[in-house]
């Protein structure tokens, strides 16, 4: 039987049974026309139907989303995810140094096709492992995590589906400032008092009932205890205030931590993460438990009933201490969990996407001191694999640039925008588009969508050169950039994109980066010829083809030797002039 048909038959079942009670309680209580006893085995079998309903409920809703998990799943295998997963846009940033032209963020994206993460701490993790380069050390710990994960599927499933309403609820920011907050309640001599008069208030009213001692030793204690519960009574309110949503969002992370907890894992990255979690020798998801449960017993101390009982038990004030306690002594350690979670978060996403490219390989991560960047059959990992045109090309100490040739459309952009992506996955630790590729820890750099800016008064040549100039920088810094640029100073004069684009890339390569650069200006080719052994000219050609213009998008070696662009004005009917008898 489906999990629906079972919430549907016990939702009738209980509705059911709830008239019935009803019906024997007017009948027992009203008309007494039945024993009393009779409504007991009606509301016992009420109560365990509710329990019972509540179960198919949770197990219903974690199925669906399961199912709803795995059909991203299949949609990102199949090439139908655009506009479907998280595109990440509030990590978009056009002042990063290739975010932007390597479309990381955005509908379409780096981050839509690799996320599963629902945290706000899990996607920030994937996006700043994206933003940012590692050393050789965190590459090789993230890819044997990630190739753990990728086999490990009912634990990506768990920590994609445990957890309801996870990514809505859980603000880690107020989880942070919770526990960064001063403690209301920090005297020690507290839960003495409060527990040495309930305590003592207990006897008396025992004495009284039992022992004829009368009423008024508890009337006294009861004064005495309303006096402490007016003076502790703003301290408890706030308390209780503060810690009413934190321990709502640290219940929701129980259940993945404990998954966490329970895992086996080989890979040193996730047993380091697993052995994080520990807190004196106790899991987390017990200590959360124990707030969850002071917590809750809040609650009832607000309930009418319970309430002339709580007070006697001086119940407020001894658990808005516990949870002031519970702040103090592992309140350090949320942050600590909320960082784990949100890596291993991040790490099943690369997992995720692993599974989903198995013909994808991890990349060799070089320790060579000089960059390097040697690629086998790469293509753009975000382009379906079976339109996917691979090329081979190497980056090193000796060849240090090359000068792609071509005209538009012809597949110079995609080809640094394979380069770059790939660059960014092997980084963090994923596989690559790739059928072989080693490189070295690298910083990457983009000038490939400047545009002009009427809002800032900038020109696309100008919002070039200020990003060259950031690249420049960053080649100082690091000493092992990789650079990609399109259409080099395609916005000035001839002469001077010649003279300015041979001046920026010998300073490029003085500093010892490796990179790309793309034209159409024939001109520029012959800087690599110049530049040579450090540079090389590639092309990729276009052909006609009844009429139309027709691309391979195979990368070959040399400049361009021919253009079709006079005869693709032809064919589209552009007149050129050629028939003026002027």
């Amino acid at each position: 039987m489906s999990l629906s048909r079972s919430d549907a038959l016990l939702a009738n079942t209980r509705l059911a049974v709830f008239l019935a009670a009803t019906v024997l309680a007017w009948l027992a209580f009203v008309s007494r026309a039945v024993d009393a006893w009779l409504t007991a085995p009606v509301l016992l079998l009420f109560i365990v139907l509710v329990g019972l309903h509540d179960s198919v409920i949770r197990r219903r809703t974690r199925a669906e989303r399961a199912v709803a998990y795995w059909a991203s799943t299949l949609d990102r295998i199949n090439d139908v995810w655009i506009g479907k997963g998280d595109p990440g846009i509030e990590f978009t940033d056009p002042g990063h140094g290739y975010a932007d032209d390597l479309d990381l963020f955005g509908k379409g994206s780096v981050f839509e096709r690799i996320s599963a993460a629902r945290t706000s701490i899990g996607r920030e993790t994937l996006a700043r492992w994206l933003l940012r380069d590692a050393t050789r050390e965190e590459i090789l710990d993230r890819q044997g995590a990630v190739a753990e994960l990728r086999d490990s599927l009912d634990l990506r499933e768990d920590l994609a589906t445990l957890g309801t309403d996870l990514s809505r609820r859980l603000d880690p920011e107020s989880l942070r400032r919770w526990v960064a907050a001063p403690p209301a309640m920090s005297s020690p001599a507290l839960p003495w008092i409060s527990g040495g008069l309930a305590l003592a208030s207990l006897v008396c009213l025992a004495g009284w009932l039992l022992a004829g001692f009368g009423p008024m030793p508890l009337v006294a204690l009861l004064l005495v205890q309303a006096g402490v519960s007016a003076l502790l009574h703003r301290r408890v309110e706030d308390v209780i205030g503060r810690a009413d949503r934190p321990a709502q969002e640290l219940r929701l992370l129980a259940g993945i931590l404990a998954r966490i907890e329970e895992a086996t894992f080989v890979s040193p990255r996730l047993r380091s993460l697993q052995s994080g979690l520990e807190t004196g020798g106790s899991p987390p998801s017990r200590r959360i438990a124990d707030l969850a449960r002071m917590s809750d017993r809040l609650e009832w101390g607000r309930n009418t009933l319970f309430a002339p009982i709580a007070f006697v038990l001086m119940w407020m004030p001894l658990h808005a201490w516990g949870i002031d306690r519970w702040r103090r002594r592992h309140g350090a350690r949320v942050a600590d969990w909320l960082r784990i979670l949100g890596e291993m978060e991040a790490l099943a996403s690369l997992g995720g996407y692993a599974f989903e490219n198995p013909d994808d390989p991890f990349p060799e991560i070089c320790a060579d001191e000089a960059p390097l960047f040697e690629a086998q059959g790469i293509g753009h990992p975000l382009l379906p694999a079976r339109r996917c045109v691979r090329n081979d090309l190497r980056l090193d100490a000796t060849l240090r640039l090359l000068v792609v040739s071509g005209s538009n459309m012809s597949g110079k952009s995609t080809l640094l925008r394979a380069v770059g992506v790939n660059a960014l996955l092997a980084l963090a630790g994923a596989p690559v588009r790739a059928v072989r590729l080693r490189i070295s820890p690298l910083a990457v750099g983009a000038s490939i969508r400047r545009q002009d800016s009427l809002q800032d008064g900038t020109s696309r040549f100008y919002a070039e050169i200020q990003r060259l100039r950031e690249l420049m920088t960053v080649a100082d810094q690091s000493g092992r950039l990789i650079f990609l640029i399109d259409e080099i100073f395609n916005g000035t004069n001839s002469h001077d994109r010649r003279v300015g684009a041979e001046g920026v890339l010998r300073g490029f390569i003085r500093r010892g980066s490796i990179g790309i650069v793309t034209t159409h200006d024939l001109a520029i080719t012959q800087i690599a010829t110049d530049l040579h052994p450090a540079a090389a000219n590639v092309h990729f050609e276009d052909r006609m083809e009844e009429g139309r213009i027709a691309f391979d998008y195979l990368l070959r070696p040399g400049v361009v030797d021919k253009s079709n662009a006079l005869a693709l004005m032809r064919a589209v009917g552009l007149d050129l002039g050629e028939d003026d008898p002027r």
